[in-house]
């Protein structure tokens, strides 16, 4: 699929070297269709990793996306330069007027604090509610997933004692529904965080359906009215080396770390990961641009 982002946004040159179709405005305006519009709101604190991420997760139909990357105004990012951020994000007072096809609210290191301890929670709530009216379809991520619960259905994280943090396997519920479309009986997908799901409570809320779960990590893919609302508690987008950079991070630092769950090979962490989940996480968002947004969304927003 082409995906249209500003012509120099370095995500950009990442993505064609993987030989991804994406395009920048100039060319957008000769082709006569009506591209998506899909928002990210991108909370990660390392934002270049999480664009290229997610467009690469995004390039597999032959439908054509307009981007639009969205930032907190109510928070100061400490990772990324505030120049970058100027030039390629918006905040939601420059959008909160316009209307989108889809939006991806991204994951946050933000697992030790109280939703209400989060500075910008206020703004996100705002931006959650905007979602309900101005957004076909929004899809939460990771953190992203356990805030949009929470706000929504009231749904609360539960600390874990150790952090689910690997490659999970994972059982596919309700194949017939086209999210989980293509999908193998059981895949694969990456986990990081400290937090998990109370399924007692998950019972209480009967329109948020599991399609996907894990023995060992719990409930994946989550989804409610009709694909509206669409929850994914782990990070299907990560690359190949993502948990590596996270587990080699957290040694340095000094951090209480295990080695990640079925990540490489002979549990050695000197080798280099097998890439196992890239092939479900394109169909997710294939899956669900394509029959959630594209076959829902109104031509004229």
């Amino acid at each position: 699929m082409p995906i249209k982002v500003q012509g120099d946004l370095p995500a950009k040159a990442v993505i064609e070297s993987e030989n991804i179709f994406i395009m920048d405005e100039n060319r957008a305006l000769s082709q006569d269709i009506r591209p998506l519009k899909i928002i990210i709101l991108n909370l990660m604190p390392l934002k270049h990793e999480t664009e290229i991420q997610l467009l690469r997760a995004l390039s597999n139909t032959p439908l054509q996306v307009d981007v639009t990357f969205l930032c907190m105004e109510s928070h100061v990012s400490k990772n990324t330069p505030t120049s970058h951020l100027n030039q390629f994000y918006s905040g939601f007072s420059e959008v909160k007027h316009k209307k989108f096809d889809g939006m991806i609210i991204t994951g946050a290191p933000l697992e030790h604090l109280s939703y209400e301890e989060v500075d910008y929670w206020p703004e996100l709530t705002k931006i959650m509610d905007w979602s309900l009216t101005h957004v076909t379809s929004t899809f939460h991520s990771c953190w992203g997933a356990f805030a949009g619960l929470y706000y929504h259905y009231g749904i609360d994280k539960v600390p874990l004692k150790q952090k689910m943090f690997g490659i999970y396997e994972h059982r596919v519920h309700h194949r017939r529904e086209p999210l989980v479309r293509g999908f193998d009986d059981i895949f694969y997908a990456p986990h990081s965080r400290h937090v998990g799901l109370d399924e007692d409570e998950l019972a209480k809320h009967p329109e948020l359906v599991i399609y996907a779960e894990s023995e060992l990590a719990g409930p994946f893919i989550l989804m409610a009215k009709e694909g509206k609302q669409i929850f994914v508690t782990g990070h299907p987008e990560y690359d190949r080396m993502t948990l590596d950079k996270e587990y080699k991070r957290d040694l340095e630092k000094g951090l209480p770390i295990q080695i990640p769950y079925h990540y490489y090979p002979d549990n050695d962490p000197n080798k280099r990961p097998q890439l196992t989940w890239r092939g479900h996480c394109n169909s997710l968002y294939t899956n669900w641009l394509n029959y959630y947004v594209y076959q829902i969304t109104p031509y004229v927003l």
